[in-house]
């Protein structure tokens, strides 16, 4: 059974819900946007809730707290979880794109190159928004590409890291039937 709880943010940002088994945290996303389909279940307080708002509250105040809540990952492959260990391994405040996620990836394995396609797969894939730190993932050339957390999200949790997001960009979008000149 899954047990969820709302989390209100500052302004600026999407409130959150928080999922759990009843033991660890399962789910963390923004309300309303993609990622939020499959967050629902029965709302309780819970141990690791309250662990989870302390760490969101010192998150959301602009600091990186110091501890991590009780968490699980879902059943996912041996390759989302080994990216996930790299995403946690992205400092608070910094940044780096898929294809440099791709070449740390490549060389722990031993392997001459590794997709960043296949990368940004198991990026998007996070099922624990901030606390997995996928918006710290960016696109070449400044790109916010690929967040199923939206966009807008990424953009403002970057900023309250104290990212310089200058130079960053939403993607262009396609228009349909364009033809390219």
């Amino acid at each position: 059974m899954n047990y969820i709880k709302r989390y209100h943010t500052p302004e600026g940002f999407s409130d959150l819900i928080l999922v759990s088994d009843g033991s660890c945290l399962t789910g963390l996303c923004f309300e309303g946007t993609k990622d939020s389909k499959d967050a629902h279940g029965e709302e309780k307080d819970l141990p690791v809730f309250e662990e989870t708002v302390r760490w969101l509250d010192i998150y959301f105040q602009g600091k990186e707290p110091d501890f991590l809540p009780p968490y699980r990952l879902s059943a996912g492959s041996a390759f989302r979880e080994e990216v996930s260990e790299q995403m946690k391994q992205i400092p608070f405040g910094k940044t780096l794109t898929y294809g440099e996620l791709a070449e740390t990836m490549a060389k722990k394995r031993g392997i001459k190159k590794m997709s960043a396609q296949a990368v940004g797969n198991a990026v998007g894939a996070n099922p624990l928004c901030i606390i997995i730190p996928c918006h710290r993932v960016m696109g070449k050339d400044g790109n916010l590409t690929g967040y199923g957390g939206g966009l807008e999200n990424k953009l403002a949790l970057l900023k309250l890291e104290g990212v310089d997001t200058e130079n960053f960009h939403f993607p262009k979008k396609k228009t349909k039937g364009a033809v390219a000149k």
